[in-house]
């Protein structure tokens, strides 16, 4: 028999939780506990007075007695339901994004391009409260979405948002690192390197080769070193020990990863030279 005492306060549900719901066919979703709160759906409805104090993992039946399992969700579950009205970034990049990048408590983050917050929310979640996501959207109904979404997962009190174009700059200087998930990224390394500070990180995500390479020539002629590409491949198995084997479906090419620190310019003429002869290829 069930008894409260027995677990630590952690160990249970609170007003206020974030809780994931996942029924036995593995479909989920993440919804605040409120006091008198209900989710409907088709397999019935879900009344969060019932669940305030249970522990996590318990099953939990609706009014038609289906079966859900409640758990607390974590970073890759909150980003895989985020909702979204354009593609977002996925867990397996987000990762090695925040890893290659430093992002951790108390760093101060700059980004372009919020899109859905997809992005946005990992940023915030791995900054703790100390730290500062500043996020640049053009677009005044994805900044409205992204704004939703972060208060959803009550992160939105570590975000800045600023609704315009970033052709004429960022506010900030001295960020500790700044990521442009934007489609002509390699035109923005001017505003890039003005808004960081030295030794800072810069990354970017771009789905072809071409827009790589012409993102690599900016990152050179704008004193970015220690440049890195790599894409992420992800691929699951199917976790049952008789039939171990990979799933039908991977999730593969999403974009490609770029890196570089900002350094005190030190190019030489012929290097100059080099990177005004490319740009011109790409502009002829």
């Amino acid at each position: 028999m069930f008894n409260q005492q027995d677990f630590q306060e952690n160990e249970l549900v609170r007003t206020g939780d974030l809780a994931l719901f996942v029924s036995p066919t593995n479909k989920s979703f993440i919804a605040r506990i409120v006091v008198d709160g209900e989710y409907h759906s088709h397999r019935g409805i879900i009344r969060f007075n019932d669940l305030i104090g249970l522990p996590w993992g318990s099953q939990i039946l609706t009014h038609k007695n289906s079966e859900y399992i409640i758990l607390q969700p974590g970073l890759s579950e909150i980003l895989r339901t985020t909702p979204r009205n354009t593609q977002i970034m996925y867990p397996k990049d987000i990762g090695f994004i925040l890893v290659s990048m430093g992002i951790g408590p108390g760093i101060r983050v700059l980004e372009a391009g919020t899109g859905s917050g997809s992005l946005t929310t990992a940023l915030a979640w791995a900054v703790g409260p100390q730290g500062k996501v500043f996020s640049y959207e053009s677009r005044p109904e994805m900044q409205k979405l992204a704004q939703k979404n972060l208060e959803r997962v009550g992160l939105s009190d570590r975000v800045e948002f600023k609704l315009r174009d970033i052709t004429e700059g960022f506010d900030e200087v001295g960020v500790d690192a700044l990521f442009l998930d934007i489609q002509n990224a390699y035109d923005f390394l001017s505003q890039a390197r003005k808004a960081l500070k030295l030794g800072g990180f810069f990354g970017s995500i771009m789905p072809t080769t071409n827009q790589v390479s012409r993102i690599l020539i900016s990152l050179y002629r704008y004193g970015f070193a220690f440049n890195d590409v790599c894409e992420i491949i992800l691929r699951y198995y199917k976790p049952v020990p008789e039939r171990l084997r990979p799933t039908d479906r991977m999730v593969a090419h999403t974009g490609f990863l770029i890196f570089g620190r900002k350094m005190l310019e030190t190019k030489s003429i012929d290097q100059n030279q080099y990177l005004e002869n490319q740009e011109t290829e790409w502009q002829g």
